[in-house]
């Protein structure tokens, strides 16, 4: 045993827990914290522009390897309110982040001290823990009881509040004795394996559906070899692109109201079995409940037992870890192997409509069509990209029209969506995995919401490429809008004094901020577009800066001011499709080809298509 302070017990428990990558601003109330950091030099640190920013640096970090739980260290107050948009998003996409705030001494708490607020109160709801730790001797307990909540059963992040008074105190422990708690998970028992089996064989159309469970659980190679031995279209979630390559013959499309493709959702209507994994039914994602469900059986798993008929009732639920249960499935399958039914008649019939249900992309509009950005971002980045996205306009058609083919290659805030996501967590994922090509994706909106963090790229040497899609105006807002016969509140445009837009030689006034003279001032390097046919150029370029420079790149791309993007109001059977539909796969530039065979050619959409 040795006497230490309790933030040198808690940075030594870090260290040996693994979670050595930390985001975060010093402050009077965390400076303990960050001396004991100091003094060991295990934990690398970020420092962030804004609290909120580093939340999210902290969940693109996680978010990026399995295994990974990034750190979020702020002072007291303000600090910890600023994490909640952080936390509420890491717990509502099962995301471990920690997060350790300062805070007044504790004789203090009560009195209305200076920055002293009851931030484990106010994070509760969207933690697994917030703890104010009032006793030193309570530090390395309750921090060895956050990394085992934060990996047991559905994932989720903790906040650990530390008086300043507790963090200096001296305690006895003893590093070297110290070990992670175990992690229980729950498995599928075979029982319960064979009738998911028996129900998935007596089905004549069935479906997987793959959910961010089974990314939590490391488990995507298991689970593509159990679809090939089954085979069995599958159809990813938002959370689980990626999970199964888009151009694999059992890839059938992601399904839902916005962030979807037209064939997944055809594809889902003609199912009569649809099989969730490490899924929870997000609304849009299934829509009306009664249409997604009518005609087909559902199966869900689940490691978290009240996400079973938390949504709809299935008609068979099992509380598994992903992991276990696509293992124990696989197992088996290849038990039975020669004796299961022959998919590949409903494979075809789902690649059919895959390869005729293609949103047409290839158009060569000034300004540019959104369409057109993802076609060329498809052939500029191609499969190794990691992308990073939040919510919007820019976001939908992302999803409905970029390809993904590796797990965790998309980076998305699922269901809290919230605008300046991207490009804190872009950070984050560059940070985690330096070696593999960061590409954000914003609209004009997010971009703005926390742009000041392009100085922590700066700073910090961590180079990606951003690309910022403009077309000022709050798009998916104003879209929606349309139900009220309004446009209010929405338009980002105004005439910048200090800069205007040459757009084929003409000046363009009222486009408002620019980007591009921000992100110079911010210390990165910026392109504008403006032509359909310099996209290509543009993204090589940044790609070449970025490599030579160290430093996140802007791709800023003028579009036309109102795009309206296919998606539903209320049910996956009523999309409306603002754009023509390709009746092949050669009038689709867009379409996913086999792989060995991706490259992609097609003469420009006229531009009234």
């Amino acid at each position: 045993m040795a006497k230490m302070r309790a933030v040198d017990a808690a940075v030594l428990i870090l260290e040996k827990e693994g979670a050595t990558q930390a985001f975060g601003l010093p402050g009077a109330a965390i400076n303990p914290f960050y001396s004991a950091m100091r003094a060991h030099g295990g934990i690398k640190h970020v420092l962030a522009r804004h609290v909120e920013g580093a939340s999210h640096m902290a969940e693109g970090y996680t978010r990026t390897r399995p295994g990974n739980i990034g750190v979020c260290i702020g002072t007291s107050g303000p600090a910890g309110t600023d994490m909640i948009t952080g936390l509420y998003s890491a717990s509502a996409d099962s995301i471990p982040i920690l997060c350790i705030t300062g805070q007044a001494p504790v004789a203090k708490l009560d009195k209305e001290d200076f920055q002293a607020v009851d931030i484990a109160s106010i994070a509760k709801p969207v933690t697994k823990l917030a703890k104010t730790v009032l006793e030193a001797g309570q530090v390395p307990g309750v921090f060895q009881e956050a990394f085992r909540l934060m990996r047991s059963g559905r994932p989720g992040p903790v906040l650990i509040d530390l008086p300043i008074d507790v963090q200096q105190t001296e305690i006895e422990f003893d590093i070297d004795s110290y070990e992670p708690s175990p992690v229980a998970k729950p498995a599928a028992t075979r029982a319960q394996l064979e009738r998911a089996l028996e129900l998935i064989e007596g089905a004549e159309r069935p479906l997987l559906v793959a959910g961010g469970g089974i990314l939590n659980a490391a488990a995507e190679a298991d689970f593509r070899a159990l679809a090939e031995e089954l085979g069995i279209p599958v159809v990813p979630t938002l959370m689980g692109w990626g999970i199964i390559p888009d151009d694999h013959p059992l890839h059938a499309g992601m399904v839902g109201l916005q962030t979807s493709h037209r064939y997944g959702n055809e594809n889902l209507l003609a199912s009569d079995l649809v099989f969730g994994i490490g899924n929870r039914w997000a609304n849009r994602h299934t829509g009306d409940v009664d249409t997604y469900r009518k005609g087909r059986t559902i199966i869900h798993a689940d490691i978290e037992p009240t996400q079973i008929g938390r949504v709809f009732a299935p008609d068979y639920g099992i509380v598994s870890d992903a992991g276990e249960l696509i293992r124990g499935l696989l197992e088996l399958v290849r038990e039975r192997s020669g004796s299961l039914r022959d998919r590949s008649g409903w494979a075809a019939e789902c690649q059919d409509r895959k390869a005729r249900l293609q949103r047409k992309t290839n158009f060569d509009n000034v300004p540019i069509k959104p369409q057109r950005v993802y076609q060329e971002m498809n052939r500029a980045f191609g499969e190794d990209a990691r992308y990073v996205t939040t919510i919007g306009l820019s976001q939908i058609a992302g999803a409905q029209m970029l390809h993904v083919f590796k797990p965790r290659h998309w980076i998305n805030a699922g269901q809290a969506g919230p605008l300046g996501w991207t490009l804190p967590a872009a950070l984050g994922a560059a940070v985690a995995e330096p070696e593999t090509p960061v590409v954000a994706l914003s609209g004009d909106y997010d971009f703005q919401f926390l742009i000041e963090e392009l100085a922590v790229g700066a700073q910090h040497r961590i180079p990606y490429v951003h690309v910022v899609v403009n077309n000022s105006y709050l798009g998916l807002i104003r879209q929606a809008q349309r139900g009220f016969e309004m446009d209010f509140e929405v338009s980002l445009a105004f005439e910048n004094i200090n800069s205007s837009l040459e757009v084929q030689g003409e000046t363009v006034k009222g486009y408002g901020v620019d980007h591009v003279k921000v992100a110079e001032g911010l210390g990165c390097k910026a392109i504008r577009v403006e032509d359909p046919s310099k996209l290509q150029e543009a993204f090589a370029q940044a790609q070449e800066l970025a490599a030579e420079h160290r430093v996140p790149v802007v791709v800023e791309v003028i579009l036309e001011r109102v795009t309206n993007i296919s998606m539903a109001g209320a049910s996956i059977d009523a999309v409306n499709e603002f754009e023509e539909i390709a009746e092949t796969a050669e009038d689709a530039p867009t379409a996913i080809l086999p792989i060995g065979s991706r490259e992609q050619a097609a003469a420009p959409v006229a531009s009234g298509a």
